[in-house]
């Protein structure tokens, strides 16, 4: 009964986060855009953070600016995203655009100063990947910070998850994400090909970079990769993907994702790690034989574990005989495992277990920019670049054209 209260109270405070006092020193944010995503990003676990206020809002229909800034608290309004960027009292800037959009817009908001908290994905192809986080911008002395919100990534159960991992052993990494139709408009931007839409570049990012976090390398070859397409006129934008990739020592990533999944679906984020056999020092087995283990490890919810999660570990051990290879005891061994905050793990760093993985991803952000080491987990300008070369492979394997670079300069 104690785990439903628990959980009960964590959903209600992660719906609802209490607010803390601002410190002195604030960092002051402005929303390029009044996208629905924002409250979930940036708005809510501002909140609990004492070093973040949102200040000021601009949006290509300002009317609409208006009503999102009355309705979330945000005190300023700006005319335009440019009047916005032009304004000094803002220190970083969220951008929830169009994927089309995010390449010019950080560029933008980089030259003015500006910190950039940069929506996934970053951009919409590996060029522009390339020529924004290699910008010479990022390369000055105190440059402006940048992150592309893989937001998961910072949670400390995905930390303690990789933990769990034996990557020089792993035979087989399955990554699950489906969506039922019901929540994504198949008329929106999300699948509109010149904004960057598609389901690969925009749910399907999760688990490609759940799968090169887990292997802890880049992809050498997308071997296979089909495709749901959406219906005319959006059929260069896919709704659904299954695609397979190749990885150094024979180690396979499988990538199933679903924007447009049947409305019975269930929200579905789960990643499974299968290992290959591998042998246990046992020294009270007799010497005519010996032990092997194989290991597959559940990461169940992964994309919004703050809710509900459960790591599952299975061991499977066997004893054969040397000689023959006899198989003469065969068990397995289950655990799971809930990592709510770092301490969970073990780790010292801050956090509560209502904290979303927005809000930890809020608070590396903000050590970056005050130059703290925090708990050091990050999304660096080479792990971007190399998302998206991930992404294009996929597109290129399925037959679908990469989305249009962006002209701006």
């Amino acid at each position: 009964m104690s785990s439903l209260f628990e959980f009960v109270a964590r959903v209600r405070q992660t719906a609802s986060p209490p607010e803390t006092p601002k410190a002195a020193n604030t960092l002051k944010f402005g929303l390029l855009g009044a996208a629905t995503i924002a409250l979930t990003a940036l708005i809510k676990p501002a909140k609990s953070h004492p070093e973040v206020v949102i200040q000021a809002i601009a949006a290509r229909d300002k009317q609409r600016a208006v009503a999102y800034a009355k309705k979330h608290g945000i005190p300023h309004v700006k005319d335009s995203y440019e009047a916005l960027l032009d304004d000094p009292s803002i220190d970083a800037v969220y951008i929830p655009l169009p994927a089309s959009s995010h390449y010019e817009w950080a560029l933008k908001a980089i030259s003015k100063g500006k910190h950039v908290l940069l929506e996934k994905p970053a951009v919409v192809n590996a060029v522009e990947a390339e020529r924004l986080f290699w910008s010479p911008l990022l390369q000055e002395p105190n440059a402006p910070i940048l992150l592309e919100a893989m937001h998961f990534r910072f949670q400390p159960v995905w930390q303690h998850f990789l933990s769990l991992v034996d990557r020089t052993n792993i035979n087989l990494v399955t990554a699950v994400a489906k969506l039922p139709s019901h929540m994504i408009p198949s008329d929106g931007n999300k699948f509109e090909y010149d904004m960057g839409g598609g389901n690969m570049l925009d749910l399907g990012s999760y688990p490609m970079y759940a799968v090169r976090q887990v292997m802890d390398a880049e992809p050498e070859e997308c071997t296979k990769c089909t495709v749901r397409l959406s219906p005319a006129p959006r059929e260069l934008c896919d709704e659904a993907a299954d695609a397979r990739f190749l990885f150094s020592g024979g180690r396979i990533g499988q990538i199933t994702t679903d924007l447009q999944a049947s409305v019975t679906t269930i929200p579905t984020f789960n990643i499974k790690v299968s290992h290959k056999e591998v042998t246990v020092e046992d020294k009270s087995l007799p010497d005519g034989r010996n032990k092997t283990c194989v290991r597959n490890i559940v990461l169940n919810n992964f994309l919004v574990a703050a809710v509900w999660h459960r790591i599952d570990i299975e061991d499977e051990f066997i004893i054969r005989e040397k000689e023959g290879g006899r198989v003469v005891r065969r068990w397995s061994e289950k655990q799971s495992k809930k990592i709510y905050t770092f301490n969970d793990a073990g780790i010292d760093q801050p956090g509560e277990p209502f904290w979303t993985s927005y809000r930890h991803q809020l608070e590396q952000f903000v050590n970056k920019i005050r130059g703290r080491e925090g708990s050091g987990l990050w999304v660096s300008n080479e792990d971007s670049i190399a998302q998206a070369k991930m992404i294009d492979m996929a597109y290129e394997r399925s037959g679908l054209p990469l989305r249009p670079t962006s002209k701006f300069h």
